[in-house]
């Protein structure tokens, strides 16, 4: 869930630093990523074997610091993806030129560690007894921290709030403590996601990392094709080759209540043993509206902790970049004596400006709510109905399913595009409100209350709160999506009333945007995102294994007695 994204700026790394020297190589791969040059060449130790308590041995590379002898604290990084490329380049050698000494570890059952990779389930204890067996070490000085993104920042999650003594720090980006939430967003199997990344990681030990980058987009267009198939349970021999542990788990647990993903789950852990906690994540990552949730969640335990959101999708370069150099100043002042991180403990991008709001606290103290009323046929306004209303209705029809257009996703097409599209389709509603009078800047969290019938139990509601210019033209902004299901309505975020109208509260993605004086809001409501999430074949049947589909009527209510809404979480004046 990391490499992609980041993939064109190794690329051109590598091009920039073909043909120098180490010495001048290294000071290319600093000055590209924002940092100040490093020193000397590290001393690397290869194929360092961890026992586990089952007796199998994960492998690891040591890199220190150039001219430091002696134990040294030790910082751990987890990951599925390899200990040499750009791993070896960008964690082992990077931060040991700029004085600390990493230990790089490949995770259970890949490149070259002992057991059978089945992707989030033995973290936690392999995790413990790997940080017990290093500072056990004569190289280390009992001092560990831990740092990552993505899939490595999952490894940190899977330790920090449990080992003892605690861990010095960690720094857990684009991540998340439940990190299935990249893979069901409310009971939606998030299909394009989990597919894309069984075919990265289904192929990534029988092709060197050149040549994945290389065939990418053939990868891109193979995963695309075997979407639109069902049964699901066997495309990820469709587009890795063989079958894909990870894929096997995703479509074999994606049901109601299915409680096999529980042990990947740390939300629930004792946040108050977390160690000082420094995060960066973008507002079109997938895991963002988790991630905001733990940032608070470990301010609300009493843990020092910093967050940074920029405009960036996942692993995108210039989040990357961030990433390395926050991560060298924050373990800097944690290992190292350097200095503490100076101004205010939250930093996010007011989208789409260049503008950065520095915050005390997630969600901003002093913000305000803010009520936008579904009204009929297609208009949106700022006061609850009053007069009686017909319900807007469309059909939502598997085989021919409602398209995703952008998003928090992990690969591109992301971020925002015009969903003029879209919004041109009958399968889609939409509420557009008048011009803002001034600039509206929108921070914080985003709910929807919408009242609606089906036709069958089985549906998805997709509502999406989209940004229209002057020129008619429509952005998303944010979005949200809640599966229901007779085995989960009623619940605490959906009530069925005595007409059997049901009242689904629903959490969008969080942001902070400016909408610009001139600009109008507009909602979206919809059966489906495809192939962004699964399509809902109606039926009931199992995840996996259905194939037959069966068209559904909606009907959104929005009178006086089913007042839909979207909430918004607005600054009481526009920033800046």
């Amino acid at each position: 869930m990391q490499r992609s994204g980041s993939s064109s700026r190794l690329r051109q790394s590598a091009t920039a630093v073909r043909g120098c020297s180490r010495r001048a190589a290294a000071r290319v791969v600093d000055a590209f990523f924002g940092l100040e040059p490093g020193n000397g060449r590290p001393v690397v130790v290869r194929d360092l074997a961890t026992p586990m308590p089952d007796g199998v041995n994960l492998m690891g590379d040591l890199y220190r610091p150039a001219g430091l002898d002696g134990p040294l604290p030790v910082v751990l990084i987890r990951l599925p993806y390899g200990r040499g490329g750009p791993f070896k380049v960008l964690f082992g050698s990077l931060y040991a030129r700029h004085g600390f000494q990493v230990f790089i570890q490949a995770i259970r059952g890949t490149f070259g560690s002992g057991g059978q990779f089945r992707p989030f389930t033995t973290e936690h204890e392999d995790g413990l007894a790997t940080v017990k067996w290093v500072r056990a070490q004569p190289w280390c000085d009992g001092r560990v921290a831990m740092t990552g993104a993505s899939y490595f920042g999952h490894t940190q999650w899977a330790v920090a709030p449990y080992v003892d003594p605690p861990l010095e720090c960690v720094s857990p980006h684009i991540t998340a403590a439940r990190i299935s939430a990249a893979f069901y967003d409310h009971g939606v199997p998030q299909l394009q996601n989990a597919l894309q990344w069984s075919a990265q990681v289904g192929r990534q030990e029988w092709m060197s990392f050149p040549a994945q980058m290389a065939t990418t987009p053939v990868f891109v267009r193979r995963t695309r094709r075997a979407m639109q198939h069902l049964p699901l349970q066997a495309l990820d021999v469709a587009v890795a080759g063989a079958p894909v542990a990870f894929w096997r788990d995703f479509v074999a647990h994606a049901g109601p209540r299915d409680d096999f993903w529980s042990g990947s789950d740390h939300s629930g852990a004792d946040l108050g043993r977390m160690p000082p906690t420094s995060m960066v994540t973008g507002w079109w990552d997938p895991f963002v509206r988790e991630q905001l949730t733990d940032y608070t969640a470990l301010r609300a335990a009493g843990v020092p902790a910093r967050l940074l959101v920029g405009p960036w999708r996942h692993g995108e370069p210039d989040e990357f970049s961030t990433m390395l150099q926050n991560d060298l100043a924050w373990l800097g002042s944690h290992l190292n004596g350097g200095a503490a991180p100076t101004g205010a403990p939250v930093r996010v991008n007011l989208q789409p400006t260049s503008a950065w709001l520095e915050l005390d606290a997630w969600p901003p103290p002093g913000a305000r709510s803010r009520l936008e009323y579904l009204s009929g046929p297609d208009s949106l306004v700022g006061r609850p109905p009053t007069e009686p209303c017909p319900p807007s209705r469309f059909t939502y029809d598997p085989a021919d399913p409602t398209p995703s257009v952008g998003g928090p996703v992990l690969t591109p097409p992301s971020k925002q595009h015009d969903n003029a599209e879209l919004e041109s389709r009958a399968d889609v509603l939409v509420f557009t409100g008048p011009p803002v009078g001034a600039d509206l800047d929108v921070v914080g969290p985003v709910h929807a209350r919408i009242y609606l019938r089906t036709k069958h139990p089985h549906a998805d509601l997709f509502v999406r709160l989209c940004d229209v210019d002057e020129k008619q033209v429509s952005r998303n902004v944010v979005d949200g999506i809640r599966r229901l299901d007779p085995a989960t309505v009623p619940a605490a975020d959906v009530t069925v009333g005595p007409d059997g109208v049901l009242a689904v509260e629903l959490e969008l993605f969080p942001t902070a945007y400016r909408f610009r004086a001139g600009h109008r809001l507009r909602v979206q409501v919809a059966g489906g995102a495809f192939p962004r999430y699964a399509r809902n074949l109606g039926t009931g049947e199992r995840f996996g294994t259905g194939t037959t589909m069966r068209a559904n009527g909606f009907e959104v209510l929005h009178d006086p007695e089913h007042p839909s809404r979207l909430e918004l979480t607005v600054l009481s004046a526009p920033a800046g």
